[in-house]
């Protein structure tokens, strides 16, 4: 037999029911890609590149909570995708430069390891 796909508490578990409501509430309010900074076109659909969806600040896999709206934006499909389950990368350089952490290499510019939602 082949191997069972592991759904994620978001996807069918525990905390499906607030990501939905979360995923509403965050496509009826933001209407700015949070990783890219552009625009995101409500009209697109899946599958195309620049539809909407819902970006995990932190990844799940990465120990970010799965439906907690202060963990979720608006994004981009494409840029959800290559965004991934990275938070930040080694950068290899110059010695000085050796070992320094940075952003991937995407159009954004927040440090999300770092990030912390602000405060209501």
């Amino acid at each position: 037999m082949g191997k069972k796909r592991q759904y994620r508490p978001d996807e069918h578990g525990e905390h499906q029911i607030a990501f939905k409501k979360n995923k509403r509430r965050i496509y009826a309010t933001q209407n700015i890609c949070g990783i890219c900074g552009t625009p995101v076109d409500a009209a697109l659909r899946f599958p195309h590149p620049m539809s909407k969806c819902v970006d995990h600040i932190i990844p799940v896999n990465r120990g970010g909570h799965p439906s907690d709206i202060d963990n979720l934006q608006l994004a981009h499909l494409s840029c959800n995708r290559q965004k991934s389950d990275k938070i930040k990368q080694e950068v290899k350089g110059p010695a000085e430069n050796e070992g320094t952490l940075s952003n991937r290499i995407l159009p954004q510019s927040r440090d999300w390891s770092q990030y912390r939602p602000e405060e209501k």
